[in-house]
């Protein structure tokens, strides 16, 4: 497969690679994307050993050109040169970088004026006054997986299984804009029933012009927007209010959404609520990994492509696992409908005995107390620090309305604790603070994870019930394996037929019934093989879904009747 990735890359490439605006939700007309060929190296200053990378793929992808994982805790070092356009600099010029991993430091002819430490969160450095008429770029990262400190999600040193190849240095676009010296930091977007509250950071004054509602003023930094008759967003029908900012001398473009999310008892049981009425969220587990990207897609339109074919097989919700995407895939979840539940990125250590076996094989084990589990004062604080930004950076698309903190005992520790701090930091959304087991007492629903047994669930009556992971059944289909050694799932199919029997079998023989006790949503494994794994619906390089939309929505309806009528 890899080899073939490699030609087709090749092939394929845009001069530019990710040419699209990488922050849908607060456009400005001052913009430079600055992905492409950098020099690369892995000393700052040294002229031996200079290659050219291919910005925004990681070293360790063929989309890069470089193809290689470098010993761990090697500075990486990306340099390039810079001349602003006439006209460009209308008082500040900001860097943006979408993320990279881990550690990083930014240096603008030769001065260092920034460090970052963090590998899946974006970060903007004003870097005014460090220009000149010619300039140099230069990105320094450094990435290490051994003592766990930082989240790090599913990458590993020796990837296999449920385990991936580890990535480094920067994996999302590079970018400038201009602003005026008085500009707007930050938009915020908060979505409560049928109004919406923008506001920006700082408090500035200004006006809001909706499209089809007109103007609005926006006074000390607010103005809330609360229309006659609103237009709900759903999967079914994803409606966005396009809108435009002028404070000022500076304006921006965005997009606001009106739906709301709530949780009410019907019947015996508590459902999770979408725009006042019970709604069957038909997920499934979303790893976001690429074979030639890695942990970024060769170009945007796979993000849509994915979305897309996931729907036409009748699924309106993805969990985004254990990872972090451009600003572009929640763009595209908003404006195609599809529901997004995102989980934290967990650190910290894993066992397998512990964290995976005994809660899998002996049920009681699961509701095991979190206090004394990951003791690590730095990790625990590397986690929340890590998941404060996460919430704070996406918390405006419409698409996300669940947030998983912890998952499968991952780096878990004090989840009654956290999930308070996440209350104060987002109350809009639902909040699953222990995914699978090892649950506490506090969170918005009961979360279980389901593999190598029957799915034979029943709601207690307080929470929602949520299957948020089962199945992973397999099918190998040659020519699209990314291992042809090796290979990972949960139950084995010989043939597309029999892997279509399955999948509809399961669901209707076992989670169809559990929504009369109670479940309110299920989260299959998973969109995509993912290298050794090879339980997705769809191929790893993506080009054969491996299920018949004709048998699945079906599946789909039975769903939402089932949970309609309770």
């Amino acid at each position: 497969m890899l080899q073939q990735l490699y030609t087709e890359y090749e092939e394929n490439r845009n001069d530019t690679p990710w040419p699209v605006y990488p922050r849908p939700q607060m456009k400005r007309d001052s913009y430079i994307n600055l992905n492409g060929n950098w020099d690369f190296s892995t000393n700052y200053g040294e002229t031996e050993g200079i290659t050219t990378i291919t910005v925004p793929f990681c070293p360790e992808s063929v989309c890069s050109g470089v193809g290689k994982h470098f010993p761990e805790g090697t500075w990486l070092c990306y340099s390039r040169k810079l001349t602003l356009p006439e006209g460009f600099n209308r008082g500040r010029v900001l860097l943006h970088v979408g993320a990279a991993d881990q550690k990083t430091k930014i240096f603008v002819n030769k001065k260092e004026v920034y460090t970052h430490e963090g590998g899946y969160q974006s970060f903007t450095v004003d870097i005014t006054e460090y220009l000149q008429e010619e300039n140099e770029l230069v990105i320094g990262c450094a990435d290490s997986l051994h003592d766990q400190e930082f989240p790090y999600g599913k990458q590993t040193m020796n990837r296999g299984g449920m385990w991936y190849t580890p990535v480094s240095g920067i994996w999302q676009t590079v970018w400038l804009e201009s602003v005026p010296e008085t500009y707007i930091e930050k938009l915020n977007i908060e979505n409560r029933g049928c109004s919406v509250t923008v506001s920006t950071v700082p408090a500035l004054n200004g006006k809001v012009t909706v499209k089809d509602l007109g103007e609005f003023i926006l006074e000390n930094g607010s103005v809330t927007i609360a229309p006659e008759e609103p237009r709900l967003w759903s999967p079914e029908d994803p409606y966005l209010y396009e809108f435009t900012l002028e404070c000022g001398e500076d304006r921006v473009e965005s997009y606001f959404a009106i739906r709301s999310l709530e949780i009410r008892k019907v019947g015996k049981y508590p459902r999770l609520c979408l725009n006042g009425k019970p709604y069957f969220f038909h997920a499934l587990l979303d790893q976001g990994y690429w074979p030639d990207g890695i942990l970024t897609p060769a170009a945007p339109e796979c993000y849509a492509k994915d979305i897309l074919s996931m729907k036409e097989l009748g699924f309106n919700t993805l969990r985004k696992h254990i990872k972090v995407e451009m600003e572009e895939f929640y763009y595209q979840c908003d404006r195609l409908g599809m529901i997004v539940f995102q989980d934290m990125i967990n650190n910290s250590d894993y066992n397998f005995i512990r964290d995976t076996a005994l809660p899998t094989v002996f049920l009681p084990y699961q509701k095991r107390s979190d206090r004394t589990l990951h003791p690590n004062e730095t990790h625990r604080r590397r986690f929340l620090e890590t998941a404060e930004a996460v919430v704070r950076q996406l918390k405006n698309h419409p698409c996300i309305c669940y947030w998983t903190i912890f998952n499968e005992g991952w780096g878990q520790f004090d989840a009654d604790r956290v999930y308070e701090q996440f209350k104060k930091l987002d109350d809009t959304r639902f909040i699953d603070a222990a995914s699978g087991w090892f649950r506490q007492k506090k969170s918005d629903v009961d979360s279980r994870h389901v593999y190598f047994r029957k799915v034979k669930l029943k709601g207690d009556g307080k929470k929602p019930l949520i299957l948020s992971e089962f199945g992973g059944k397999t099918w190998r289909v040659e020519g699209h394996v990314f291992n042809p050694d090796k290979t990972y799932g949960y139950g084995s199919c010989k043939t597309r037929e029999e892997l279509n029997e399955a999948v509809v079998k399961l669901y209707m023989d076992e989670v169809l019934p559990c929504v009369q006790n109670g479940l309110c949503g299920a989260v299959y494994t998973q969109v995509s093989d993912v290298e050794d794994e090879i339980n997705g619906f769809m191929t790893y390089d993506r080009k054969v879904v491996k299920l018949d939309a004709d048998r699945m929505l079906p599946v789909a309806a039975a769903l939402q009747e089932a949970i309609r009528e309770k």
